[in-house]
């Protein structure tokens, strides 16, 4: 319900918006923010989202919960799709997002509302050495082959699975 409330009310926010700055400055200018918006915001999303990318390999290269960097770069995605909605309140949501203080705290709004029950990552506790690979029931598959000559093989044609 809260999904379809929002779909109803932000494109007549986004609507009542438009009607009062365009009426205020003006058609063109209206259209030159929107359009100015969208560029200014797709550059700061490129810079913050190559941030998050950096703290996402930090945190997997030092082997740490990377759950707060993953979800600081779906958030900046989330921010860069409301950008380039054409409108005030979607640009605003959107700059909000790109404010890693924002981020922090919605984060942290979220993982409050979010329990956990149990997590690990890889087999057993403590340090483990790999174990070579031991072949299970149905995990090798018996065969036989030959191979064909140039001859053998005939003349190379468009297999029938493409137009060529």
């Amino acid at each position: 319900m809260w999904l379809f409330l929002a779909f109803i009310a932000v494109p007549l926010i986004e609507i009542t918006l438009f009607i009062q700055v365009g009426g205020a400055i003006g058609l063109g200018w209206t259209l030159a923010i929107v359009v100015s918006t969208a560029i200014i915001g797709t550059y700061l999303m490129r810079a913050q989202g190559a941030l998050a990318l950096g703290q996402i390999k930090s945190s997997l290269s030092e082997v740490r919960d990377p759950t707060e960097p993953l979800v600081h770069g779906a958030m900046i995605l989330f921010a860069g799709a409301l950008l380039l909605t054409p409108g005030f309140f979607t640009d605003a949501l959107g700059f909000a997002l790109l404010i890693p203080g924002v981020r922090t705290a919605a984060f942290k709004a979220a993982r409050s509302k979010v329990n956990v029950s149990s997590a690990h990552m890889g087999g057993t506790s403590g340090p483990r050495r790999p174990q070579p690979h031991r072949p299970m029931q149905g995990d090798v598959i018996d065969g036989e082959y030959h191979e064909l000559s140039e001859q053998d093989r005939g003349p190379k044609r468009p297999s029938g699975w493409t137009d060529h």
